[in-house]
């Protein structure tokens, strides 16, 4: 199984606090830690742990962040071969902000994110693609328009998409405030429509019918950095592996609750054998 993940690459800064600060609080007593990050390459790592063979397209800046940023892909074999160095722009960073509860707050400066253009795609992306909205969203639908097989698009952060992305999306995934943001656009498509609901589970729609329903195991979070970006490679690679809905969603909710329990967006990705363990597989 090979998916194509088009996305952001960033390096996460994350402060542990006692709180998370209300708009002009300052909150001290808090501990930092540095995570590789973004979306597109959270879903990358998680995706490559959970089986599949992941390529990787995006861009980094010419820094020492760089580095950091990619090392946790380069470690588990993830081919990088698409990532390419921006001479003019610093690697992507995510200011993360995270509460005892595992909530968080978050705030990113793209860099090199910004400067992944159509051109630094292939004129043809074979087998599975996954994509996000933190790249410009011209190279986000050119991904979608040059994509040969099953399109996963996370519409997220949620912004104004085309309505050709919206129909040629096979599995289109969003929580309950992009949901809002699209409204009934999403189901105009056809393809499949999951929106997750944090602690809740997630659904599973088609043409705006419920197909099926999930709810995650009960876990003790720690940091919910990175679960949705679990969840979305976990549902695609259930999809590709030819898991009915009901069970795609549980063991994508399961994949999610494994990274809530853990810091750090990619260091918190699961393990399949752990997700099974969890389903009591």
């Amino acid at each position: 199984m090979r998916i194509t993940v088009v996305g952001s690459i960033n390096l996460d800064l994350v402060a542990s606090a006692p709180q998370l600060p209300a708009p002009g609080e300052t909150v001290t007593g808090a501990a930092l830690a540095r995570h590789p990050g973004g979306k597109g390459a959270n879903q990358a790592l998680a995706a490559e742990k959970l089986g599949a063979e992941v390529c990787m397209i995006g861009r980094v800046g010419d820094d020492a962040m760089a580095g950091e940023a990619l090392a946790l892909m380069e470690d588990l074999g993830v081919d990088l071969a698409g990532v390419e160095v921006d001479v003019a722009a610093p690697t992507g960073v995510a200011l993360i902000a995270v509460d005892p509860t595992g909530e968080n707050q978050i705030v990113v400066a793209a860099g090199a994110n910004h400067m992944v253009t159509p051109e630094q795609l292939p004129q043809r992306i074979e087998g599975a693609l996954i994509v996000q909205l933190e790249l410009p969203i011209e190279t986000v639908e050119a991904a979608v328009g040059r994509a040969t097989g099953f399109v996963c698009a996370n519409l997220a952060p949620a912004a104004p998409v085309s309505e050709l992305l919206l129909r040629r999306a096979d599995l289109i995934v969003v929580n309950e405030t992009e949901a809002a943001f699209y409204g009934d656009g999403l189901h105009r498509g056809g393809g499949r429509v999951v929106v997750t609901k944090g602690a809740r589970g997630a659904a599973m729609y088609q043409r705006g019918v419920e197909m099926a329903w999930a709810t995650p195991p009960v876990v003790e979070a720690v940091d919910a950095t990175g679960a949705g970006d679990a969840f979305v490679a976990a549902i695609t690679v259930a999809l590709l592996e030819g898991m009915d809905p009901a069970q795609a969603l549980r063991f994508a909710c399961a994949a999610g609750a494994v990274a809530a329990t853990r810091a750090g967006a990619q260091p918190s990705a699961p393990e399949r054998d752990e997700v099974e363990r969890l389903l009591g597989f």
